[in-house]
């Protein structure tokens, strides 16, 4: 078993655009419960809308990509918006039900076969990502040991990250980010004070669902293709398990959770597939042992829970709801 080798592909996973599209998504998701309390399920969802948003404005359409982003944004604040209007006045348990029905809706849109021509169907959309790729200054060649799209989308994605996270740093630190989490420990006293907390909601439910959008571009540019199947709902309870790996209300939480998510993943899928090449497991398969990781990391995650729940940068009084 080579753990150089397996270890170099873990490493690599710590800055690839995947890892940057599931911290932004779970940033979004820190905006959502961990500031506002807002108990959102449906991130795999605002990720679907922004994904295809942006693909069918460039293929239907084709307009330029900054158009297409642009449409992107718009979308999933139209989702936010039909989202929240029913439910924000409610309890947050409701928000969870539609939020988490609305996400599987879209994806069953996506996937109707009158849309084909539109959507792709269960087939997906690709061939979308040449005006992003387009803009790339570097010339072909290896830029630490990577090409030059790969480094182009790597250094984007990231850069997105840091610039989303020092906004909603600069957000919480704000007037306005003081109303958030008073909302979150108390709407009722917050109410009392004059605020409009369903306003408030909404706007909350906008911005985290706009960094949502924003990951799903991220997550599908390097494919170059966008399929229904990846926004299904496990994809939501990866973000949430990034959230909680790296802390509640913080901002740089979500960020470190998704990059050890990623790590322990290539860690323990690449230990596992040793083990059974070398044959030292004889009692799996490799398909097997690809669900067995996430098996692995559920356990992770409830140990982690029992003996730190705040996570890796939280702290326990952000954990105090009311």
């Amino acid at each position: 078993m080579d753990f150089g080798f397996i270890l170099a592909s873990a490493a690599g996973e710590i800055f690839s655009p995947t890892t940057a599209a599931y911290a932004l998504a779970a940033l979004g998701l820190a905006v959502h419960f961990g500031y506002s309390g807002l108990l959102n399920f449906g991130q795999a969802g605002f990720m679907a809308v922004g994904a295809y948003g942006f693909a069918i404005s460039t293929l239907t359409f084709g307009v330029p990509f900054f158009v297409g982003l642009l449409i992107a944004v718009i979308a999933s604040s139209i989702f936010a918006l039909l989202l929240g209007i029913p439910t924000l006045r409610l309890r947050a348990d409701y928000l969870a039900i539609v939020t988490i029905a609305a996400a599987e809706i879209v994806r069953y849109i996506v996937t109707t076969n009158q849309l084909t021509s539109v959507t792709g169907s269960a087939n997906g959309l690709a061939a979308f990502e040449g005006g992003f790729y387009s803009m790339n200054p570097f010339p072909e060649g290896s830029y630490f040991g990577m090409n030059n799209r790969d480094f182009f989308i790597r250094l984007v994605g990231w850069a997105l990250v840091a610039v989303c996270c020092t906004l909603v740093w600069l957000l919480m630190r704000s007037p306005w980010g003081r109303v958030l989490k008073g909302i979150r420990e108390d709407e009722n006293a917050v109410r009392s004070l004059g605020k409009n907390v369903y306003a408030y909601k909404m706007q909350a439910l906008i911005i985290g669902g706009v960094l949502g959008a924003l990951a799903g571009m991220v997550f599908t540019l390097p494919r170059g293709a966008v399929q229904p199947a990846n926004y299904g709902t496990e994809l939501t309870f990866f973000l949430y398990t990034c959230l909680l790996l790296g802390g509640l209300g913080t901002v740089l939480g979500p960020v470190i959770g998704a990059m050890i998510f990623w790590v322990v993943l290539s860690l323990t899928q690449g230990i596992l597939y040793g083990l059974i090449e070398s044959g030292a497991v004889t009692w799996l398969n490799t398909v097997q042992a690809g669900q067995l990781r996430y098996i692995l990391v559920g356990v992770a995650l409830m140990l982690l829970m029992i003996f730190r729940p705040q996570g890796v940068f939280g702290n326990k009084k952000e954990l105090a709801f009311a």
